[in-house]
């Protein structure tokens, strides 16, 4: 019977029986799992959301709407959300909004300055000198070099997909271009948003799912996580290590 201590350690939830017992690969997504995205597309979408519907927005309406499938897109769920205040708007109308507050415009600073990355370069290096390393990101490519270009552990990833790449998640083909031939049980995806979940689920590719305990919605986040086959569910990247031994 574990003790009060070691219960509030929180480690991540394993279901051993059906973890494949070494991967080969790991393909990680961004948004969520390397990068802190709370002060760049979170406030730029709830900022966006403010600025098309006229009308004030709250972070745990923007998780709700994160929560539901096919919104890993921000621009598509921006667009979705607005419209669902009453002001009907489409998916490039809420993009060229969002880009104003993410990029900047008009000389202000966008968003995108606050961006942090939460896996150092040192823990990619000795991940990559076990395993594979790929990127399945729903970033444009734009966005993701802006941040990525100069961070030295990029050398040590095989395959890049972005949004530019492949079909927009929940689909899985940027998942089946980064295997190609080879088996999906010999990867792991790494992704925080449901629609990680469901692109993994239908490439066939193992998945662990990337959300703390103290998140917005955590309980039913982390139910629909299991429900879709995650096999942990782990509160930062790094704790995979605990998994990978």
């Amino acid at each position: 019977m574990p003790t009060k201590s070691s219960a509030r350690k929180n480690p991540p939830q394993r279901n051993r029986r059906s973890v494949p017992i070494q991967p080969h690969i790991l393909i990680f997504d961004v948004d969520g799992v390397l990068v802190d995205v709370r002060g760049t597309y979170w406030r730029s979408a709830l900022e966006t959301v403010r600025y098309l519907s006229g009308k004030r927005v709250t972070y745990a309406e923007l998780h709700r709407w994160k929560s539901k499938p096919g919104y890993n897109d921000d621009w598509a769920m921006v667009a979705a959300w607005v419209s669902a205040l009453g002001k009907p708007t489409n998916y490039d109308e809420a993009r060229a909004a969002f880009e104003k507050f993410y990029w900047g415009s008009d000389g202000k600073p966008g968003n995108v300055r606050n961006e942090k990355i939460l896996v150092t370069a040192k823990q990619i290096e000795k991940w990559a000198g076990r395993f594979e390393l790929n990127l399945f990101t729903g970033r444009t490519r734009q966005e993701f070099s802006f941040t990525f270009e100069r961070w030295p552990a990029m050398k040590y990833f095989r395959t890049i997909i972005t949004m530019d790449d492949a079909k927009r998640k929940p689909d899985p083909e940027g998942l089946k271009k980064i295997l190609g031939e080879r088996d999906p049980a010999l990867a792991l995806y790494l992704g925080d948003n449901i629609d990680d979940a469901l692109a993994a689920r239908d490439a066939h590719v193992p998945f662990m799912a990337i959300i703390a305990p103290r998140e917005h919605r955590y309980r039913q986040r982390a139910a629909r996580f299991r429900e879709l086959g995650a096999l942990a569910l782990l509160p930062r990247a790094r704790e995979l290590n605990r998994w990978l031994g």
